[in-house]
């Protein structure tokens, strides 16, 4: 048990001793009395009722020690309810609602307060912005909605009805917001929203929530969500899975003016004959556990079933908790035994593994069977940045925010920074997204090795299931 629940404990069971002892305490003191008094004319009920009464109070004290104090409905720091009992309310608004619409708020720079200010003022944000929302949304003439603290800078608000009824108050709100300050502090706030037209089912709107607010972070423009049913695109993607039903196209990329690799793109069939494209499926099959499985599947496609050249290599990307499992490796290097294939596998990842000597013995053991590696979402992800400099991989590719011509033109300086620390250890450079013949004599002055991009080369369909 960790020491907080220990605390916890020992604290609920001082507290509750406050409380029952004096009842316990009264009894026995009118039980005592009651004998002392009337000790010859009692009845024999009496006893029994005394006894019931003892055991009574009894069960009462451990009652409140055990139970009296489980459910908290009210958040410390912000005053709104808890994540767990808005969960619950809303669950019960659903059971009986069939139009219902939840709005995600969240504190996108908390981070940054809590550094800059303190904990304290961070707290004190949450607080306010509570308040704050809550009195945006009385003078909208909106009362009486669950409002709770999910997570972090993060509120979730419930609403009866749909999210068209409420789509111009959440952009009106986020408006108002850019005016909003605690004391000095600058708060900005942003918002999404969802409805039951997405699911009837809370966990996957909370999920489509985060979704939509990730996206909107990472596109900074609107983003119509995805309309498909979660439990539908589930049994999709597991019964594309188990029907090994995918289709793989490729593109070629250029080292000077010759094709060194094709890059694999993988897309799931689904069973009603529609393709399922990565960044809708790739959650799933995470949330699902079936990464090895999928990483597996297309591997073996691809060596068994696509084009039997002997000088291609073929790059696809992978998920690196598949690199680093026993049965990806062992599957792996038996099927490029009876093979004339040659594999580069992709990796990216937002957390930095930081065991990088057991990473490395990984990497060396695929680099003697022939397979190579390549790190992707250079100058954006920071755990790329490290890998270049702690992994013995054989190529690092650049973001996608670098690709076109005037991005490399400004940000030359990264991307001469990262090329000489690549040079240094030997590894080659890749960019990705070449669309014009100014990017590409560009890129080639950089002395980036590898170019791909739709002006150098189509994506060609070369194997359907």
């Amino acid at each position: 048990m960790l020491l907080p629940q220990t605390k916890e404990r020992e604290y609920r069971f001082r507290l509750a001793l406050r409380m029952g002892l004096p009842i316990f305490g009264l009894i026995l003191a009118l039980l005592f009395h009651t004998l002392l008094d009337n000790y010859e004319t009692l009845q024999s009920s009496f006893y029994i009722e005394a006894v019931l009464l003892l055991v009574f109070s009894i069960y009462f004290i451990l009652y409140l020690i055990y139970n009296g104090f489980d459910v908290k409905i009210i958040d410390d720091v912000s005053k709104t309810f808890t994540r767990e009992y808005l969960f619950s309310y809303i669950k019960e608004k659903l059971k009986k609602e069939k139009e219902y619409t939840l709005i995600l708020i969240s504190i996108d720079n908390l981070d940054d307060i809590n550094s800059l200010y303190g904990i304290k003022n961070g707290d004190k944000v949450l607080q306010e912005v509570a308040h704050w929302v809550a009195d945006y949304l009385k003078a909208q003439k909106i009362e009486n909605f669950p409002l709770g603290h999910i997570k972090g800078g993060d509120f979730i608000i419930g609403f009866e009805g749909l999210k068209n009824e409420y789509s111009t108050v959440l952009e009106l709100m986020c408006l108002k917001s850019n005016e909003f300050k605690v004391d000095d502090i600058e708060v900005k706030l942003s918002g999404a929203i969802s409805d039951t037209n997405y699911s009837h089912e809370l966990d996957y709107m909370v999920e489509n929530l985060f979704e939509l607010q990730e996206r909107r972070k990472e596109l900074k423009k609107e983003i119509q969500p995805n309309t498909m049913n979660p439990n539908e695109l589930e049994f999709f993607v597991i019964d594309a899975i188990n029907k090994r039903s995918l289709s793989i196209m490729t593109q070629d990329v250029f080292e000077q003016d010759s094709v060194a690799f094709k890059e694999c793109f993988v897309k799931l069939i689904s069973a009603d004959g529609n393709l399922l494209y990565p960044k809708n499926y790739t959650k799933v099959i995470n949330k699902l556990g079936l990464a090895i499985e999928y990483d597996l599947m297309v591997l073996e496609e691809i060596i068994l079933q696509v084009s039997n050249e002997p000088e291609v290599v073929y790059a696809l990307g992978i998920s690196p908790t598949s690199l680093r499992n026993n049965k990806f490796l062992s599957t792996t290097k038996e099927l490029l035994k009876n093979s004339n294939k040659k594999i580069m596998f992709i990796l990216c990842e937002h957390e930095y593994y930081s065991h990088t000597k057991k990473y490395n013995s990984i990497i060396k053991t695929l680099k003697d069977i022939g397979v190579m590696i390549a790190i992707d979402k250079l100058g954006s992800y920071h755990a790329s940045f490290l890998y270049l400099k702690d992994l013995d991989i054989d190529a690092v590719r650049f973001d996608a925010q670098y690709s076109s011509y005037e991005k490399m033109q400004n940000n030359s300086a990264i991307i001469n920074g990262f090329r000489l620390m690549a040079e240094e250890k030997k590894i080659k450079c890749w960019i990705k997204n070449i669309e014009t013949q100014e990017a590409q004599h560009l890129a080639k002055e950089f002395n980036i090795e590898y170019l791909q991009g739709k002006y150098l080369s189509e994506l060609i369909p070369v194997y359907e299931s």
